[in-house]
């Protein structure tokens, strides 16, 4: 026959097997065997799938049908390349060599690269999408202007052009991004507790970020700052840890640290439990009197003496005056008793306790008008009297959620 060059990689399908396994390679086109046709004998002349089967396997990692770029034979993709050139490619056609081919010079790549899946690899000396763009500097010293003190070019996390490290910024806002340094080598992503661009919270608060490297306050450890010395428990186990049965770690009355929490006021013995969830202060009056001097307190209530009742045990069951001077010391200045929210014994207003809220003097208060926080009125450490909330020593804010105390007594 006449001579030809034979190119036995002509017969490569795109998975690398000759002819899809399915034929002999014969000077460069293949010769299918028996029940396969195709270039490539890629396709069978019976199918025996139905046409959803069919379908379903030949779509792209988008549920996209051979990428739109092509039609479907049997499960396989038959990419459209009727101009011949053989530039649309892969199992589900997604390869578009159209892609590197220069405008200009009509070349691919600019004939100074090779092109891969729609994308051109540029020979050393040349940069661009379309390797159009030539350096004035050798290839070598480019590479080694780019290379990071861990020997990667630009650090893995950029690209390198005429010696110059181009960083993949992730923050879109505009200014330098996280990923910054020479040669990329910085990636300040790596101090964040949590990956947020709007939040600062780096090295979890207990040290500072330098170069994508957190370096800890004493007392702290692990590559965010997170751990406190010797803790072997994640945060979320710590903080499970210290939440218990309760709505907010430590009972939103002290500070977690490695599954322990520290009750504040740090030193104050009323304010003490696993999970900080005993308060002996809710035991006490505005003048500080434990259980109204008739009872003691246990774990944040009162247990009365025998002869008082009440939550901090301020009502005698025996009562010496009449049932008149009684009346007359429960009457607000409108002269409704008890302001219709209670019952009047032994010259005190019992409130309604269908009605938790009220609470006061005379029942006039309504203790939802209390700020709260995470669902808790005043936050737990201070009392709420008559619709504002007093806190404890060292607590601030409208809802007493915020320490200003010092840290140790």
């Amino acid at each position: 026959g006449p001579l030809c060059e034979c190119h036995e990689w002509v017969c490569e399908t795109y998975d690398g097997s000759i002819c899809a396994g399915h034929g002999k390679c014969d000077c460069g086109k293949c010769k299918c065997d028996q029940g396969w046709y195709g270039d490539a004998c890629q396709y069978p002349t019976n199918c025996d799938l139905t046409k959803k089967k069919s379908n379903q396997m030949c779509k792209n990692s988008q549920d996209i049908i051979c990428s739109n770029a092509g039609t479907c034979h049997c499960g396989r993709c038959k990419c459209d390349n009727s101009d011949g050139s053989g530039l649309v490619y892969g199992k589900f056609c997604e390869c578009d060599d159209r892609e590197c081919i220069d405008d200009e010079t009509e070349e691919i790549c600019g004939g100074h690269g090779k092109c891969y899946c729609g994308n051109c690899y540029c020979k050393a000396g040349w940069h661009g999408d379309k390797c159009e763009f030539q350096c004035d500097i050798t290839p070598w010293e480019s590479k080694r202007r780019c290379t990071s003190p861990d020997g990667k070019i630009c650090s893995n996390r950029g690209t390198c052009v005429c010696g110059e490290c181009t960083c993949h910024d992730v923050d879109p806002t505009g200014d330098w991004g996280d990923i910054h340094g020479d040669t990329c080598e910085c990636d300040e992503r790596d101090c964040r507790a949590v990956y947020d661009r709007y939040s600062d919270d780096f090295c979890s608060g207990h040290g500072q970020c330098n170069c994508g490297r957190c370096d800890c306050k004493a007392g702290w450890y692990g590559k965010k700052c997170e751990h406190p010395q010797s803790c072997t428990l994640s945060a979320e186990e710590s903080i499970r840890k210290c939440q218990g049965s309760s709505d907010l770690p430590c009972s939103g009355r002290g500070k977690c640290e490695c599954g322990k929490c520290t009750c504040y006021p740090p030193g104050d013995r009323r304010v003490y439990g696993k999970t900080c969830e005993c308060d002996d202060r809710r035991c006490e009056d505005l003048d500080g009197v434990v259980c109204g001097g008739h009872g003691t307190c246990s774990c944040g209530r009162c247990v009365c003496e025998r002869g008082w009742f009440g939550k901090l045990c301020q009502h005698p069951r025996k009562c010496n005056m009449t049932e008149e001077q009684s009346k007359n010391l429960c009457e607000s200045a409108d002269g409704i008793l008890c302001s219709g929210k209670g019952s009047c014994h032994c010259g005190k207003c019992i409130c309604s306790a269908e009605e938790w809220y009220i609470s006061g003097e005379f029942c006039d208060c309504d203790d939802r008008d209390c700020d709260k926080h995470d669902g808790l009125i005043c936050t737990g450490n201070g009392i709420c009297s008559c619709g504002n909330c007093e806190c404890w020593d060292g607590w601030n804010g409208n809802a007493c959620e915020i320490w200003l105390g010092s840290e140790y007594p």
